[in-house]
């Protein structure tokens, strides 16, 4: 049924229903007879009801006069579902039920006295306005409620067509959100997906033979026939799209609703306020849009960097931003800078925020940009049952739940980006390990990554089965299983990587997928592989070369040269060493915002010597020495201006590696790559009087992986009491007041 055949049905029930009004002399008697219900109900399919109210001023009766009006329709064979009300019990019964209210938002007159219909119609939209603040709330409970119970309509195996997340219901909660007046919805967006699935249910009611919004998997070649597409296939992604569309249409508005919500009550005048958040991004209303310094088409990256601002803000990205960059912004170069890389692997690793702005990246067509392979998994159904996702969505879920075990690996950029790819093989007669391996090095390779990785990437793509299907299918005692491990493998670092990307994926699959029982087997025979190629090295020592002293450089002074390198600046330091030295110069970047990708320092003679990779160009010597000055002389405190966030998802990990150095103390420290890490780091120690010899420190994603070589301030390494008391040091001054408590 199309669109006119539904109005014309729905006209005719129309009629049907004043003719009936008329024939029993309602006119007379100060009633109206109006039709309300869910959005889209009065558009009558096949098999709908039209729910029709016989509606009056109080204290008149209505009894007779209903029983002339439904005989009459229920004889003519129309489906009627039925009720009698007085207009105050209407209101109150709006005021008691929120679905009620919602109903009669649509309400639509039929016959009587036309007067009495507009005034419940606006006397119900001024309750609606009035109360909108205070009932939202409750409605934003009721949806949630109601999408963890049903589900996704884009997702479902049998998807349900009016109560999922993005079905028809949605709809008429969306047409409710915009009658409050507080916020407002792309109405021709919405009316569109509206129309669409409405086209669906007709088709799934002449297939169903019976009122049914549920897509059983045997409906859908009929459903593409009925819709006038090529294939099943093409009737999924028909009706998953749909339910994608509303269902980000309506996480918008209500991240819409939530900011109004929020917002204090405006005195005087309000103007938007922009908050910088990164070069060329801001945020604005819980929104992250561009300032008015972006210059699109002059920064590939500035995509990638507006979307990791609002997965790490857990804001929206405005799509009418994201909107603009697909327009805008220039293409990636071919491999992509290692800012964009690391950027993509920060919003990857962004946790549950990652959804909603992977969502708008989609709805906007950005990623087709940067990665076009995308459209290979996009809404591809999985084959087993068992997963609870389309193979996009999946994908996702399984980035999500890598993000919390970046920890427990070295590359922690590689995981995320396995992740990622791990079933871009999907959608061919190949098997999808096999198909996906050469998918993933090519990706790999465009993003930049090393040669090394590029080969690790590709690795966990072909064999990310392999510790699941071999645990759960080999005895775990034969020394044959454990070797076909190692076989395929070869590293400890992949076992490691596979070890994280097996239980990732598991877990985005579905609850069973991850049982204790399955857990415990895939999790044993990681360890087994672990020991069998672990050698017990140690890390490799610190390497660095002798840098040329200044011949004028005073005791009470510091040398600050800065070279301008690709996306950004490699600055070396120079001052004579003393306990606490590296903490300044870590505060003095964290305080003049250059992020830190990597470091080398060292001793040298009388002198600290660090080298220092940041993201920032155009860095002044002056500047920069202006600032360590004031830093040094108390004039910046750097301790206040960069003490942690309190309640960090993930706790940073701190180990001593005693196989490392006989010559000093190893610290390993992994956690979240945010300014001002490393000075809290080298505070701490400072604070116990212990000096940092050397370190390595590197930023993997959204991750930061820093090594220190310690002594104590007279020479020596630290007793094994001295270094647990450091890492503490280090671990508390990391993870913030609240977390310590």
């Amino acid at each position: 049924m199309t669109a006119p055949e539904r109005a014309a049905r729905t006209a005719e029930a129309d009629a049907l229903c004043a003719r009936a009004f008329a024939d029993c002399g309602g006119p007379d008697v100060g009633a109206a007879l109006v039709a309300v219900g869910g959005y889209g109900r009065s558009e009558l399919a096949p098999h709908s009801d039209l729910d029709v109210v016989l509606v009056s001023d109080e204290g008149i009766d209505l009894g007779e006069l209903a029983h002339k009006i439904w005989y009459p329709l229920w004889d003519s064979g129309s489906k009627i579902d039925h009720s009698v009300r007085t207009l105050p019990e209407m209101l109150t019964a709006a005021e008691a039920d929120l679905r009620v209210a919602s109903g009669l938002l649509d309400l639509r007159h039929l016959a009587g006295d036309p007067n009495l219909t507009l005034r419940l119609r606006t006397t119900m939209l001024a309750n609606w306005r009035k109360g909108a603040k205070e009932r939202l709330p409750a409605l934003r409970q009721m949806v949630r409620s109601r999408h963890d119970l049903i589900g996704e309509l884009a997702h479902l195996s049998v998807p349900d067509l009016k109560e999922s997340e993005g079905g028809l219901r949605d709809a008429t909660v969306l047409r409710g959100m915009v009658a409050t007046w507080l916020v407002d919805v792309p109405h021709a967006d919405l009316e569109r997906c509206r129309l669409a699935l409405l086209d669906v249910r007709d088709v799934v009611h002449g297939t169903a033979g019976r009122a049914t919004e549920r897509i059983t998997p045997e409906m859908w070649p009929e459903l593409a026939q009925g819709l006038g597409l090529p294939d099943e296939r093409a009737a999924q992604v028909h009706v998953r799209e749909l339910g994608r569309r509303l269902t980000h249409l309506s996480r918008l508005a209500w991240r819409r609703v939530d900011a109004v919500l929020a917002r204090p009550a405006a005195v005087g005048a309000r103007r938007p306020s922009l908050e910088p958040v990164a070069a060329g991004v801001a945020l604005s209303s819980g929104e992250i849009v561009l300032d008015k310094k972006a210059r699109p088409a002059d920064d590939p990256v500035l995509l990638l960097r507006a979307a990791v601002s609002a997965a790490e803000r857990d804001a929206v990205l405005a799509p009418a931003t994201a909107a603009r960059l697909v327009r805008e912004c220039s293409p990636l170069p071919d491999p992509w800078p290692a800012e964009a890389r690391q950027l993509l692997v920060r919003l990857l690793a962004s946790g549950r925020s990652l959804l909603g702005v992977w969502e708008t990246l989609e709805e906007t067509g950005a990623l087709s940009g940067f990665l076009p392979e995308w459209e290979r998994v996009r809404l591809l159904p999985h084959a087993s049952v068992i997963h609870r996702f389309t193979v996009d969505r999946h994908v996702i879920e399984t980035a999500i739940e890598a993000s919390s075990l970046i920890r427990s690996v070295a590359r922690p950029d590689v995981l995320m980006v396995s992740a990622l790819l791990h079933d871009i093989g999907k959608g061919g007669l190949t098997e999808h390990s096999v198909a996906g391996e050469p998918i993933a090095r090519t990706i790999a390779r465009r993003m930049g990554f090393a040669p090394y990785c590029v080969d690790l990437i590709a690795l966990l793509v072909r064999w990310h089965l392999l510790l699941a299907e071999t645990a759960t299918t080999r005895d775990p005692d034969d020394p044959a299983t454990v070797e076909l491990v190692t076989s395929r493998l070869g590293t400890v670092e992949a076992v490691s990587l596979l070890g994280a990307l097996t239980e990732a994926d598991a877990k985005a699959t579905s609850p069973k997928a991850w049982s204790s029982w399955r857990s415990g087997l895939i999790l044993d025979l990681a360890r087994r592989a672990h020991a069998a190629l672990d050698t017990g090295a140690a890390l490799p020592p610190i390497q660095s070369d002798d840098v040329p002293i200044p011949g004028d450089l005073r005791a009470d002074s510091v040398h600050i040269s800065v070279e301008p390198v690709d996306d950004g600046s490699r600055v070396t330091t120079i001052a004579v060493d003393r306990v606490g030295l590296l903490a300044d110069f870590a505060a003095m970047f964290a305080l003049q915002r250059a992020a830190v990708r990597a470091a080398r320092v060292w001793a040298q003679g009388d002198y600290g010597v660090s080298v220092w990779e940041v993201a920032a160009e155009d860095l002044d010597p002056a500047i920069l020495r202006q600032k360590y000055d004031a830093i040094v002389d108390g004039r910046l405190d750097a301790s206040h201006r960069l003490r942690p966030t309190a309640g960090a998802e993930l706790a940073p990990t701190v180990v001593v590696r005693p196989e490392a150095s006989d010559l000093a103390t190893v610290l390993e420290v992994r956690t979240a790559d945010r300014p001002g890490v490393v000075y809290l780091v080298c505070a701490a120690l400072a604070r116990l009087d212990v000096a940092v010899r050397s370190a390595h420190l590197d930023t993997l994603g959204p991750q930061a992986v820093d090594v220190f070589y310690l002594q104590e301030s007279s020479a020596g390494v630290l007793s094994e009491t001295r270094a647990a008391q450091a890492a503490h040091a280090v671990r508390e001054a990391l993870t913030g007041p609240a977390a310590t408590a």
